[in-house]
């Protein structure tokens, strides 16, 4: 199961995956994500395992999320290395939201993208003083995925649709008051909880070491925030937040103007879909749908080129407005796959 990407340990009780990639912020590759669910198989079924943790090695961050560099080198040549990994990804993020023992994730430092969807999808989920949390793909011409939106959709009021139409980073604190996030620790104590989960249940360990966290700063500013991002459209969304008169506002407004209007007014319909389907499964479903369209369009390969190739930060998105961003665009991005489905079903609960 180990590989140097992924450390898998047994102490006690507890079963560890360390991400073991400090110099890439311990982004994802194929080879991490199989390593993981290997792990997680194995574990299943072993009843000296109790408990699994998810964390990640050096002091910068948990995971900065998917290797998109190697995704914007595959997007040029066809797509398909990228489908596998989206496809297995995916299944991964459903295994760890439905898995039958506790998953304890250390959401410490920068969790970006595909970070998110390792972590925030388990049982115990924990921020600290340090945790910048987001989901930044607008600003690389794509939308939110790993069940990214299946979150969103459900923060209270319109936060979701804030955080995923800006791709800004959130703290501890808000992700608590997102539901992103579920215990709040004092970073200096992680190494503390780390060796009380190897001895003690999950719930126990975490609650005796958890907080009350600080005020969500998010939170304050629901009084713009659920009025403005009300609409289904991302242009009248741009109108209110440029009326209100709060620089928050201003400033979101300026943020969403400069990120790719094919990915903003595909992200702002992906959120509303999620929020009226049922399951993550069911928008893991809709989220291959629309990253594998993604991979086509020209601004995802221009905008990973801006941020991360040549690092110009200078996207030229196609097209260059809201506006001009074609419904038939919109509603191709959520057609059937076909026979390309990803195919997941969430469990039928028993009935009495």
């Amino acid at each position: 199961m180990e590989n140097n990407d992924v450390l898998v340990q047994r102490t006690g009780a507890l079963g560890q995956l360390i991400l073991n990639r400090p110099k890439a912020i311990n982004a994802l590759n194929h080879g991490m994500i199989l390593a993981i669910a290997a792990a997680l198989d194995e574990w299943e079924t072993d009843d000296a395992v109790a408990t699994v943790l998810i964390s990640g090695s050096g002091e910068r961050g948990l995971c900065a999320g998917g290797d998109i560099v190697s995704i914007y080198h595959d997007a040029r040549t066809g797509g398909d290395s990228s489908e596998q990994f989206w496809r297995d990804e995916y299944h991964l993020n459903a295994r760890i939201a439905r898995y039958p023992k506790p998953i304890v994730t250390l959401m410490d430092g920068v969790v970006l993208g595909g970070g998110v969807g390792i972590s925030a999808h388990a049982s115990h989920r924990i921020v600290t003083e340090r945790s910048r949390i987001g989901m930044p793909e607008t600003g690389i011409g794509f939308v939110p995925d790993v069940g990214g939106t299946y979150l969103l959709s459900r923060a209270p009021g319109e936060l979701g649709t804030h955080a995923g139409l800006t791709g800004g980073m959130v703290s501890g604190a808000d992700a608590i008051a997102m539901g992103l996030a579920s215990h709040y620790v004092d970073s200096a104590k992680l190494p503390t909880l780390v060796a009380e989960l190897a001895v003690r249940n999950a719930s126990s360990a975490v609650g005796r070491l958890g907080q009350a966290a600080p005020d969500s700063e998010l939170a304050k500013a629901r009084w713009w925030i659920d009025e403005c991002y009300a609409p289904d459209d991302a242009g009248t969304i741009l109108g209110r937040l440029a009326r209100v008169g709060d620089p928050a506002a201003t400033a979101a407004a300026e943020t969403i103007a400069a990120k790719s209007p094919t990915a903003v007014t595909v992200t702002l319909a992906a959120l509303r879909r999620a929020r009226a389907l049922g399951s993550l499964e069911s928008v893991l479903n809709q989220e291959l749908r629309v990253s594998l369209r993604a991979l086509a369009w020209p601004d995802f390969a221009e905008g990973i080129r801006a941020q991360l190739v040549d690092k110009d930060r200078n996207p030229a998105w196609l097209p260059a407005s809201l506006a001009a961003v074609s419904p038939a665009v919109v509603e191709a991005a959520f057609a059937d796959l076909g026979a390309r489905e990803l195919g997941l079903s969430a469990p039928v609960e028993e009935t009495v």
